[in-house]
């Protein structure tokens, strides 16, 4: 699967650094055919280890989403449910990993 959106990997690569993003990886409509002009962006994170934030991740997804060009969905993979995380896995494109 691709996405459907053009990515800048290198600006990726830095604002997860800058924001201590171990794995930032796509999953939803944006790797499918019904992905539309219109469509949100659904993007899975995972912290490095012991990094914590609390409001501040309100104004990651902006920064994120002034990243790609699309209002995101910032969702910690640790909250998905076993189910949904299975599915999301088997069809997502890791766009950063350290």
């Amino acid at each position: 699967m691709r996405a459907r959106i053009k990515i800048d990997h290198e600006k990726i690569a830095e604002f997860c650094r800058k924001h201590h993003i171990r794995k930032l990886w796509l999953f939803g409509s944006v790797l499918r055919d019904d992905f539309r002009p219109d469509s949100d962006v659904d993007v899975l994170y995972e912290f490095e280890e012991g990094h914590r934030v609390g409001w501040e991740i309100v104004r990651i997804e902006e920064e994120l989403s002034e990243l790609i060009g699309r209002r995101v969905d910032l969702i910690p993979e640790k909250y998905l449910k076993p189910r949904v995380r299975k599915h999301s896995m088997f069809s997502s494109e890791v766009v950063y990993e350290r």
